[in-house]
């Protein structure tokens, strides 16, 4: 029995459509070569502050993200500036200055470095402290902060949430 010609047709397109086709690889990695830049372009947009989890910081509202600056970490042991040590609290707390001088040497070291880069630049510094540290400390501090010539002093805190 001969088929006609509609049913030969429809034969044909039903054998075409069952080909497999390949899958083309040239387009697929183009799509994650531009995924992965993507993703390293927008990963700048992090926290700049270090984690320390010895650190347990206080709450506040602050809507305002930390910028890119010099770090003065003051634990419950030690005053750190850019992860190098620089002082113990327990010496700077018996100290009867205003300012704590290793401090105030390595914050202007700090600067100097800011500053050979683009003499516009004002320093800036973030204090990271724990909430319990005495304000006499936290004082001594910012004072060793204001004497080493940095424009804008800045406190670290964790942002609350909504609900809290």
């Amino acid at each position: 029995m001969e088929q006609s010609r509609r049913v030969k047709r429809m034969e044909r397109h039903h054998k075409q459509n069952l080909r497999k086709v390949p899958l083309n690889l040239v387009s697929l990695m183009d799509i994650f070569t531009i995924l992965v830049f993507f993703l390293l372009v927008n990963s700048g947009d992090v926290d700049v502050l270090p984690n320390a989890k010895t650190i347990n910081l206080p709450k506040s509202v602050a809507e305002e993200k930390p910028r890119q600056n010099v770090v003065v970490m003051v634990t419950d042991r030690d005053i750190i500036v850019q992860g190098r040590k620089v002082a113990s609290v327990a010496d700077s707390m018996k100290s009867k200055d205003m300012g704590i001088s290793s401090l105030k040497t390595a914050l202007e070291q700090q600067a100097a470095r800011i500053l050979r880069g683009d003499n516009k630049h004002n320093p800036e510094v973030t204090i990271m402290g724990d909430r319990e540290i005495p304000y006499r400390l936290l004082k001594k501090v910012m004072v060793s902060c204001t004497e080493a010539k940095y424009a804008r002093i800045s406190l670290a805190v964790m942002q609350k949430g909504e609900d809290a």
